[in-house]
């Protein structure tokens, strides 16, 4: 069992081409300069919660470590069912699109999902060649890459099993009120309620389904946030047959869902 957190990321990193990838999008001005712009629009400007680099990190572990409870599974990756690239580079894949999903709030939030393909595809262009000699492999990486950006909006399907992880680990950000409803900020509604009441999520091997998260709450208006955010997601992830969500109240089983 893991606990989503800012930290997951460090431990999902066992593999060089990843620690390389993650250290250059950390250490890349512009992206940094993007996440700041991100979260001037969603929190200064339009009073919403974070959807910066802190959000980046937290996705990201989180997409890693679900990728790898599926790998665990005998799951096969998209893009490696489709000849494109090895399982190493559908690793790859993931930590990219759930890195940058939501740099397209440098933008605006509207269509923030669009937005973030023209931008992270610049950023992926100044990136890749410093994994891949191959030009071939590089374009497929982007590509797919992309795809999770794209369809991480809960609107949009997902079209491979790297993006349904993604959009599914962009979800499972809510603890202390990092709810993914955004909600603005001192108003009390059921947004912001439910964002507060819940404490911790939580990532295991499920069953009968691989991927179980656990979502532990102060009280019952948690439930709104996983069942308007969460459950939503899953359902276009092109992964929700793999999928369970256990709500606890303290120790107390509130609800079991397979959506």
């Amino acid at each position: 069992m893991v606990v989503v957190s800012p930290d997951l990321i460090e431990d999902q990193l066992d593999e060089p081409m990843l620690r390389e990838a993650y250290e250059l999008l950390e250490g890349d001005l512009e992206v940094r300069a993007l996440f700041r712009m991100a979260n001037v629009m969603a929190v200064k400007r339009m009073m919403y919660n974070d959807h910066g680099q802190v959000h980046a990190r937290i996705t990201a572990g989180s997409a890693l470590y679900m990728l790898s409870l599926l790998l665990d599974a005998d799951i096969t990756p998209t893009s490696v069912r489709d000849g494109l690239c090895t399982i190493q580079d559908a690793k790859l894949i993931t930590l990219l699109g759930a890195y940058l999903h939501d740099i397209g709030n440098s933008v605006h939030r509207e269509l923030h999902h669009l937005h973030g393909c023209y931008i992270a595809a610049r950023v992926l262009d100044r990136l890749l060649p410093k994994i891949y000699d191959d030009p071939d492999l590089r374009t497929y990486v982007k590509q797919e890459a992309l795809h999770c950006i794209f369809s991480h909006d809960e609107g949009i399907r997902c079209l491979s099993l790297e993006a349904g992880v993604v959009k599914v680990a962009d979800g499972t950000d809510m603890a202390g009120g990092r709810a993914r409803i955004p909600y603005r900020r001192g108003k009390v509604d059921i947004h912001s309620l439910s964002a507060l009441a819940i404490r911790r999520v939580e990532l295991t091997r499920g069953e009968p389904r691989p991927i179980r998260i656990t979502v532990r709450m102060d009280n019952p208006a948690g439930i709104f946030q996983v069942e308007e955010v969460l459950c939503r997601k899953i359902a276009t992830s092109g992964i929700d047959d793999l999928v369970e969500i256990y709500i606890y109240e303290d120790r107390r089983l509130l609800k079991v869902l397979r959506p």
